[in-house]
């Protein structure tokens, strides 16, 4: 369960190193950012919103007037979005607030998309946002996956074979395609050696 405090950062996900974080132009406060991404999340269909970061709450969700500036600035916003969980973070502002205003200007960018009638772009978007299948066991050889190929064209031969079973769009899954890239991936690297 992810909890509002103290910050969740999601696995995997980057960090913005404090020396190349910026100052926004954006003039909002604490509470008026949080009420505006929990709006844009509602806006959307999204459900079981939770707000993560440093800033210590009180019960009603907003910062301990007591509290003191924090020293990670990041904000994890995390929520089920058709049934997937999703997560969307940012630190690239030096403030916690300008950050959640951030998460919720991309919200209200990516609900365009769905506005302006590409609706199935707004879910190839999202597909981005889900977490991803943990990496293949570091036992698994890549060649139990593509078979034993002795050379990049044969590799690619066998990858566009499988990738047309494997894709989403084909009936496969986001994993498969996943394990199917990460093998390709280190067959290419291995190749090349």
């Amino acid at each position: 369960m992810t909890e509002a405090y103290p910050l969740y950062w999601p696995e995997g996900r980057p960090r913005t190193p404090e020396h190349r974080r910026q100052r926004s132009r954006f003039k909002t406060g604490f509470g008026a950012a949080v009420r505006l991404v929990v709006g844009e999340l509602v806006r959307l269909g999204a459900k079981n919103a939770v707000v993560s970061s440093n800033v210590a709450l009180r019960r009603d969700g907003l910062p301990l007037a007591a509290a003191k500036r924090v020293d990670d600035v990041g904000v994890a916003v995390y929520f089920l979005y058709k049934g997937k969980q999703t997560c969307f973070a940012c630190d690239r502002w030096d403030r916690v607030e300008d950050n959640i205003y951030a998460i919720a200007k991309t919200i209200d960018a990516m609900r365009g998309i769905s506005r302006w009638g590409t609706g199935d772009m707004l879910d190839a978007a999202f597909n981005g946002f889900t977490a991803l299948p943990p990496p293949s066991s570091p036992t698994e050889n890549w060649r139990m996956v593509l078979g034993n190929a002795t050379s990049v064209e044969e590799l690619d031969k066998n990858y566009r074979a499988q990738a047309r079973l494997a894709h989403p769009d084909a009936g496969g899954s986001n994993e498969e395609m996943a394990k199917l890239n990460q093998a390709r991936d280190a067959a290419r690297r291995e190749l090349a050696a």
